[in-house]
């Protein structure tokens, strides 16, 4: 019988196994959930933390978060959306609070702004990837962040509005800014 369960939380999708958590508080669903998401979520904590001890330590506090609101995710996105979101969030939040950094809001920015182009991007291709760890280490979070999502994580511009919790006239104008941040931190570099 426990095989039976096993291969049906295998099979499960992870709005079912949130679900099949919420009814009934058994450790084995979250435990699915931290199977599923804490190799990708320590990841993302390296790449903003540097250090493996504060990335697992990050990982640990995220799984809590995660744990202490799992009742809140309300299926409007994406449950990998949801856990990224948190992530994201979090990570920025530590490095803010470590750095005593102040993060501007860019809610506030007009409608009516010119985007570039979204090919555009191929410049990126054509760095070295030590090169782009090195600018990437000294972008503010938010920057790192966004960056991060549309081209390592490759969400869509829709997806990152979900996880930061903004227009999408404001991600656009996001990256767009992180992206000038990228490159005059590249010339600085070299």
């Amino acid at each position: 019988m426990p095989q039976q369960i096993e291969i049906r939380i295998n099979q499960a999708t992870d709005e079912e196994i949130v679900d099949l958590y919420l009814k009934t508080q058994k450790d084995q669903y979250f435990s699915e959930i931290y199977r599923r998401y804490s190799g990708k979520i320590f990841g993302k904590c390296l790449s903003f933390f540097k250090e493996e001890a504060e990335a697992t330590d990050a990982v640990h506090d995220i799984f809590i978060k995660i744990l202490i609101n799992l009742s809140k995710f309300g299926e409007k996105s994406k449950f990998s959306t949801w856990i990224y979101s948190i992530t994201y969030n979090y990570c920025i939040d530590s490095l803010r609070k470590s750095k005593k950094m102040n993060i501007q809001s860019i809610d506030n920015i007009g409608e009516e702004v010119e985007f570039e182009d979204e090919n555009e991007d191929n410049w990126m291709t054509d760095i070295d990837m030590s090169q782009i760890e090195k600018v990437m280490d000294n972008l503010h979070p938010q920057d790192k962040a966004v960056l991060l999502m549309k081209y390592m994580d490759d969400m869509s511009i829709k997806e990152i509005c979900g996880i930061m919790e903004k227009t999408e006239s404001a991600i656009k104008m996001k990256l767009k800014r992180a992206k000038q941040r990228f490159r005059e931190s590249f010339v600085k570099l070299n």
